[in-house]
């Protein structure tokens, strides 16, 4: 059963469209299980009824004819009960509803099997027998279970797919079709999306028709000749090292080549109308669903070759194809995984928003976005690519969420949005000089978390008293090895000059995780629980030191360096880093420099820190809470993960339970705590932090404003008060609605982004 699971997930896999898939589901089911009927039924988001997709067995008359309602009939009550449901005698049963039009009179045996993504009921797979004495065995229902399981996803997509080309699953016309993802970059952007794929992935290649068959005809035939003459030209460079037989393999890529083999037939898919490369992965991407479905395992390996095939022929036909991309005014990047070159290349003012299937909120692209201001959101695993080019797209990233061919109301709706983020980081810019100073006169520094140059201006511009977290892994990722020490202390040194004589926290090299670096990778089965952060550069004492040296240098004469150690678990980590960064302090004074010995901190990041913050206080000068990765290991949630990203939450009651010991046991050994990271730079988040003691937040520049016009608004009592309100409370989602609806009666309602929720209720409200 394993090997026909793997074939029918490939086979559906590469399936042109969803209706396609279908056909392949219940033909495949049908035979493997030796049913008289397969069928697929799916819910319609529009209506909310099931419909009959496909079927093997039954009336074929019937497909996309007979609905039911979602709890109607046997289906409906699969997809209620979201479980399977084994019948011998299925018209006995009191849910049975008939439909004379699909002639399943003459079946009795029923097993039918939610299809179920991301908790969401797509639709319901059946099988059925003639037989009443014939009941399906456990193992067969188990199959079914699983082929379900497996398909959902396929399913999904395919859905998604016809959605975004404005079809509903009932050929009516669709609107505001939306993908979750992980919020990558804040803000609203509204424009026509841009796909850019990388070079020789067939599975990425945009469905797109061609006006200028001729020219298409060209360029293939140019790629059919130039990868004929690279493999003519490998075959005689080898010759003399290979044996006849190994020779031979040459001359079937040549023959595979040929006028009347792969080269004809998408010659004759140019011809209908598709572009060359579209044209190209159809063919191949068949000639390969076949080669796997053998049963001959040297035939079946000849998938491969074609594969390579493809893979070089396209190579040649997206020579030069990126970069005569058409940029529209207002371009929405949209990628499998965006690189900061593909950022580079659109012209300066028209790029708005940023869309990736790969990557997270902790991406170099997105810290990139960021610094930018361009709305971003990552992750979106099931969304369909190549559909986007040209689309119209609204991109929510706030909330990490895509619409697709957005309805009127839904423009209109998202564009009062971004008019009034506008309006209010104008409205915020007097604010600029002004201490972020509660009424009763509390006073709380406001930093902002930077690693790169471009954002000095905005943060300077934003009334920032210094900067709380400078990521130095950013220099070292848009480099294609380590940088120099003379490297690294230029690009300190900036940051240092430009925020001089406030305080600049550099953090020492924290990578591992999902921080990468191309020229050093780590390769592990849970890279968040294992070499990354400090672990790393103390076994590489190589890596430290130079990276501590060149931060002490370009401190000199400014002297407003502090440095801040991640990923502390062991007091041990500190001691020996500590040993290290003083042993580099006397080295550069002996050679000279005339340098003040700089502050050292440590990240509260890991849950063993929180119960040691009495201990960690005493070995240095503050301590700065990650709020990010501290919620992520609190709650055991990769945040960065599109499937258990909604169980990620910033004011989940025990997030929130250690923030205020962490605050607590600092100042009780009398050591300033400070805290960087996505509640630091939420207004409500901002002022909870600020009840508990927290003495700078830090947070993206664009934040600030916001942050520092709510807290000279208020009290610190009032804000004290909250917290204890909240503290009570026990669910993170009741606790962020009080938090709202206090801002809200304290004037502050237009600082809440609009949910979800919100918009979905109106994209729902124009649908109908």
């Amino acid at each position: 059963m394993l090997s026909i699971l793997r074939s029918l997930v490939q086979e559906v896999n590469s399936a042109r469209d969803l209706q396609e898939a279908l056909d392949i589901i219940v033909s495949r089911v049908q035979k493997a299980m030796g049913t008289e009927v397969c069928s697929v039924y799916l819910l319609d988001p529009a209506t909310n009824r099931y419909i009959l997709m496909a079927t093997e067995g039954l009336y074929r008359k019937a497909v996309g004819q007979v609905s039911l309602a979602y709890s109607e009939g046997l289906v409906g009550l699969v997809g209620s009960r979201e479980e399977p449901i084994n019948l011998e005698d299925a018209p006995s049963h009191p849910r049975y509803r008939y439909f004379p039009e699909t002639g399943e009179e003459r079946f009795r045996s029923f097993l039918g099997v939610p299809i179920i993504h991301h908790r969401r009921v797509l639709g319901v797979l059946v099988v059925q027998q003639r037989e009443s004495s014939r009941c399906f065995d456990e193992g067969e229902e188990a199959f079914l279970v699983t082929v379900s399981a497996q398909l959902a996803g396929v399913i999904a997509h395919s859905e998604a797919t016809g959605a975004i080309s404005g079809l509903s699953l009932t050929g009516e016309e669709a609107h505001d079709v939306s993908f979750n993802g992980v919020p990558g970059a804040p803000g609203v952007a509204i424009g026509s999306g841009v796909v850019v794929y990388p070079s020789a992935d067939l599975d990425v290649v945009p469905e797109k028709p061609t006006d200028d068959i001729d020219q298409e005809l060209a360029l293939f035939g140019a790629s059919v000749k130039a990868v004929r003459e690279d493999i003519e030209r490998v075959a005689k460079r080898l010759a003399s090292q290979l044996r006849p037989e190994e020779q031979a393999l040459f001359d079937v890529y040549l023959r595979m080549l040929g006028d009347d083999a792969m080269p004809g037939e998408v010659s004759n898919k140019i011809r209908e109308g598709i572009w060359a490369q579209g044209a190209l992965k159809q063919v191949v991407q068949q000639y390969i669903r076949h080669f796997e479905m053998m049963d001959d395992h040297y035939l079946q390996e000849r998938a491969v070759d074609i594969r390579d095939l493809g893979r070089r022929l396209l190579s040649h036909l997206q020579e030069g194809e990126q970069k005569h991309l058409n940029y529209p005014e207002r371009t929405v990047l949209v990628s499998e995984e965006l690189t900061p070159a593909m950022l580079g290349e659109v012209p300066k003012g028209q790029l708005v928003g940023l869309v990736s299937v790969k990557g997270s909120s902790n991406s170099h692209v997105a810290i990139l976005a960021r610094a930018m201001g361009v709305p971003t959101v990552m992750g979106l695993v099931d969304i369909p690519v190549n559909q986007l080019d040209g689309k119209e797209l609204i991109v929510d990233g706030f909330e990490g969420q895509i619409f697709a061919s957005p309805s009127a109301d839904l423009r209109s709706y998202y564009q009062a949005i971004c008019d009034e983020e506008d309006e209010l980081i104008r409205g915020l810019e007097v604010l600029k000089d002004k201490p972020c100073e509660t009424t009763d006169h509390h006073r709380v520094s406001l930093l902002v978390n930077t690693g790169l140059m471009t954002d000095v201006v905005r943060s300077l511009s934003h009334g920032a008293e210094g900067i709380g977290l400078y990521r130095t892994e950013v220099p070292f990722m848009i480099k294609d090895r380590f940088p120099s020490e003379q490297e690294q202390r230029e690009y300190y040194r900036e940051q240092l000059e430009a925020f001089a004589p406030s305080p600049v926290t550099m953090r020492t090299l924290d990578i591992g995780g999902d921080k990468a670096l191309t020229y050093f990778p780590i390769q592990e089965e849970n890279p968040f629980l294992g070499w990354r952060g400090i672990r790393v550069t103390l076994d590489h004492p190589e890596i430290f030191l130079v990276q501590v040296r060149a931060m002490l240098k370009a401190s000199e004469g400014l002297n407003n360096l502090q440095i801040m150690l991640p990923m502390i678990s062991n007091i041990s980590e500190v001691e020996e880093s500590l040993h290290l960064i003083y042993r580099v302090y006397h080295e550069v004074r002996e050679e000279g420099y005339d340098i003040h010995m700089p502050k050292v901190g440590v990240m509260v990041e890991i849950p063993a820190a929180v119960y040691q913050i009495r201990e960690l206080a005493d070995r240095v000068d503050f301590l700065s809470v990650g709020s990010n990765d501290l919620t992520q290991y609190l709650l055991a949630v990769d945040r960065n993960n599109p499937r258990v990203a909604q169980l990620y939450h910033s004011y989940h009651p025990a997030v929130l339970q250690a923030l205020v010991r962490i605050a607590q046991d600092a100042h009780s050994v009398g050591k300033p705590v400070g805290i960087c990271g996505e509640l630091a730079g939420d207004p409500g988040g901002a002022l909870l932090l600020m009840a508990m003691g927290y003495d700078s937040l830090s947070m993206n520049a664009a934040s600030l404003p916001k942050v520092k016009s709510v807290i000279r608004s208020v009290s610190r009592e009032w804000a004290i008060q909250l917290l204890e309100d909240v503290l009570l409370l026990d669910s993170p989602h009741v606790i962020k609605s009080c938090v709202d609806l206090a801002l809200r009666n304290a004037g502050f309602g237009r600082y809440l982004r609009p949910g979800k929720s919100t918009a979905m209720a109106v994209s729902e409200a124009a649908v109908s």
